[in-house]
């Protein structure tokens, strides 16, 4: 049967692979070696499974939303990832990335952020375990994202403010790359998205795959089936869609949505709708759509949502669009703004800017009313009240 899952050499479709500089190949080999057999492993399940439990507080509810749902005419249901602790679902890969690298007797944590959510979620599992944790962070991001560098610093993690390019979340990772070939030997990079060089697109999408096994049970307990007609999720680096959508990319009764920032508009040169405008190339070790001009040098995405602010996109995601198996929209920053005012004022729910986005997709659906849908709210709004006040008052 086919799948739309990676394949035994790190590819999904013509997506993919490991494409790193020298001084990185043992260590990503080395991952790349260890990774399934530990996370197969009977004693990392238990683990695992009882610190999502009794720290993350899963499995986090699957809501229907009643005003939403009549909005809509569809039966709507949101998986209620903004209730995990940390506020994100960044928290589901962190803690099982940090229980590789330990595995690994690595010691020293790196990671990049955007929104800072993956930051706060990486410092707050090193918190945990007792090990050093390094976050790159754009400047521009460390700006608008203020009250997550304060919790990040509280947890005991330095964050570095980048200043390279246009000091976002490419610019962060592509420092703590530069940090990884310095150390090796000690370091373990928590990559917080399905992006980077194989086995990492794999290895979060199964991590966050606890999201899309929760939403088989539940929708089973309150629909009396276990799959949705449709299931909807923002994209940057993709992880939050991935953990959506793992348990049902291969079933073709289930229609996938992915949606991306389209920023000011796609043609306004101010976007971040990477599988809209990218082309195929490389980007912080895999092969996937990338922005970037005629002479292949990387353009600068934007996007009102840091989380999305990210000029490629997780080779998983690239495969599903390029092979049709999902519908792509792009959703620019007015219409995040206004399905996030939409949803707090419906449902009592503020999403973060980056769920505003999948939020973003609904009216772009004809749904029929018996369609069931799961609408992955990625992340809480706390840290997106400046815009979203910003945004009241010009209202």
């Amino acid at each position: 049967m086919k799948t739309y899952l990676v394949n035994e050499n790190g590819y999904y479709g013509d997506f993919g692979g490991a494409y790193v500089p020298e001084i990185l190949h043992q260590c990503v080999e080395k991952l790349q070696a260890a990774y399934r057999e530990i996370i197969e492993s009977e004693s990392f399940k238990r683990e695992y499974g009882e610190l999502l439990r009794d720290y993350v507080g899963r499995p986090s509810p699957l809501y229907l939303a009643k005003r939403l749902s009549e909005k809509y005419g569809a039966r709507i249901y949101l998986k209620r990832e903004d209730l995990n602790h940390t506020g994100a679902h960044k928290i589901n890969n962190t803690i099982g990335q940090i229980l590789i690298a330990r595995r690994m007797g690595k010691r020293r944590i790196i990671a990049e952020t955007g929104a800072g959510q993956h930051g706060m979620a990486t410092a707050t599992v090193c918190a945990l375990m007792g090990m050093e944790c390094v976050v790159y962070m754009g400047k521009t991001d460390v700006e608008r994202q203020l009250p997550n560098v304060q919790k990040m610093r509280m947890l005991g993690a330095k964050v570095i403010p980048v200043k390279s390019g246009n000091m976002t979340l490419k610019d962060a990772t592509n420092e703590a790359i530069r940090d990884w070939c310095c150390h090796p030997e000690d370091t373990y990079y928590i990559i917080g998205s399905t992006v980077g060089p194989h086995p990492y697109p794999d290895m979060v999408a199964r991590l966050q795959s606890v999201i899309s096994a929760e939403i088989k049970r539940q929708i089973m307990e309150k629909e009396g089936r276990d799959y949705p007609d449709y299931l909807i999720a923002c994209v940057g680096g993709g992880s939050n869609a991935a953990g959506t959508i793992y348990h049902y990319v291969d079933d073709k009764r289930v229609r996938l949505v992915l949606a991306e920032a389209g920023g000011e508009g796609i043609l306004s040169g101010r976007s971040a709708a990477t599988i809209h405008l990218g082309k195929l190339g490389i980007i912080h070790g895999a092969k996937t759509l990338v922005m970037q001009d005629e002479d292949g040098q990387i353009t600068e995405p934007y996007s009102i949502s840091a989380g999305l602010d990210y000029p490629g996109i997780g080779p998983f995601h690239a495969n599903l669009a390029a092979t049709g198996r999902a519908t792509v929209l792009a959703i620019n920053d007015e219409e995040a703004l206004a399905a996030a005012f939409e949803l707090t004022r419906l449902e009592g729910i503020i999403p973060a800017l980056e769920s505003a986005h999948a939020l973003g997709a609904l009216p772009k659906i004809s749904f029929r009313p018996q369609d069931l849908v799961v609408l992955t709210v990625s992340g809480r709004g706390d840290k997106d009240m400046e815009t979203y006040l910003k945004y009241m008052n010009n209202d």
